[in-house]
This record gives structure tokens, sequence and C-alpha cells, in this order.
């Protein structure tokens, strides 16, 4: 038999010990499409902190809505000023061209009419010669074609006989009485008048005739006495005694 060595045991060999392997942690379920931010636990929201954000974003709106207002206000006032320029400035431009024609057609009638007023003494030749007889052959022609040239400009022959004396467009060189006129009367034209549109180039030379002193009463004295006689006969004749 064999002995055993008192107090020691017969030793087995040991197993090695394996090291432990770390449990992974339980991770909450996921829905599919989601991110991982979803799945971690949100903390709850502390009492009193949304009440406090939602009056702190109500008050920036209201401020960004009043700086809006101010300057839309500042807009407006800015586009009526601009506004108010343009349409001066239009209106002033509208009184510019109407004043620049206006002085533009000034101009050429003061032209024209210093044209014509040169050319009235030719003219008056042109006239006499006609009275006399001595319009013909080529200088006929020519003295025409100046007339028609001056017409076409706007000049315009006035004075006849027989017609009313007006200071504003006759001029009185010779006067007299005749007993068959009622008013001043202009009996002779010495030298045509000559207008220009509304201007008066030259006026009418003229001889007038003025009713003869007492011509008038005789008249009034006639005219009353041819009267009589009518109202005789619509009355009845003279009364009888």
């Amino acid at each position: 038999m064999t002995e055993e060595t008192p107090g020691f045991d017969e030793q087995q060999p040991q197993q090695p010990q394996q090291p432990q392997q770390a449990q992974p942690q339980q991770q909450p379920d996921v829905p599919s499409g989601a991110t991982p931010d979803d799945a971690e636990p949100k903390a709850a929201p502390q009492e009193g902190a949304a009440p406090a954000g939602d009056a702190a974003a109500a008050q920036q709106a209201a401020q960004q809505t009043a700086a809006l207002t101010a300057q839309l206000d500042q807009v407006r006032t800015a586009l009526g000023e601009r506004t108010a320029d343009l349409q001066r400035l239009q209106a002033e431009y509208q009184n510019y061209r109407r004043r620049v024609e206006r002085d533009r057609i000034q101009v050429k009638e003061i032209a024209i009419a210093n044209l014509l007023t040169e050319l009235l003494p030719v003219l008056d030749d042109i006239g006499r010669a006609r009275d006399h007889g001595e319009l013909v052959g080529g200088f006929k022609s020519v003295a025409e074609s100046l007339e028609t040239v001056a017409a076409k400009l706007g000049l315009q022959q006035f004075g006849k006989e027989g017609e009313p004396f007006d200071p504003t467009i006759h001029e009185a060189l010779m006067h007299s009485y005749a007993p068959d006129v009622t008013e001043t009367t202009c009996v002779a034209i010495l030298q045509p008048g000559y207008r220009f549109g509304e201007r008066t180039i030259r006026p009418a030379r003229v001889a007038v005739a003025e009713p003869q002193p007492g011509a008038q009463t005789v008249k009034a004295d006639e005219a009353d006495s041819s009267q009589s006689p009518a109202d005789d006969k619509e009355n009845g004749g003279p009364d009888e005694g």
C-alpha cells in the first residue's frame, strides 16, 4: 500500500479561470427609420420653464413687429415725398413745355410780321401799278407771285370805302362833312391796311366824312312831321268843335 503523506491532500489540477464577459446593456426598442437620439430617454421638462420661454418669444416677436411697422411707415413717408416731388417736377415740365411752345410761336409770328412789314412798300407799289394799268408782262406775274406768298404767310388786307370809321384799325388823313352819312364813315381808302393774325401791322389810311351839322336835326323834324299825319289818321282825324 502506498502511504499517504499526512496533511497533504492530493492536489487536483485546477482549470484556468476564463474572464467574465460583460453583459450587453439592454437597449430600448427603436422603431425602424428612427435615429438613435430618438431612442434616448428625454428628460421631463421642468415646471415653469415652458411659459417663460413662450413669453420671451412673444415679446421678441412683438418687438420685431414694431420695428417692421416703423420701417414700413418710414418707407411709406419716403414714397409719398418722392411721389409729390415727381408730380411737382412733371407739372413744372409741362408748364415749361407750354411756355417754350408759346414763346416759339411768338418768335415765329414776330419774325414773319417783321418780314411782311418790310414788304409793305413793295405791295403798295404793286397796287399803284395795278391802278394805273402798268402791271403787265413779266412784272405782273412776279407781283402776283409775291402777293400769293404774302397771303400764304398770313398777310391780310383790309379797308373798304363805306365802312364805319374805327380808330383802332383806321388812320384818318382827311376829314370832311357829308349830308348822306349818319356816322363817321370811311369815304376813301388812301392806303390799305394790313394785319397778320390778330396783329395789325399797319392801319388803313383813309379819308372820313361826318354828318353835316344840323342835318340830323332837320331829318328828325321831317321824321316827326311825317309821322303826325299818320297819327291823325289812326286817331280818326282832328277833333271838330
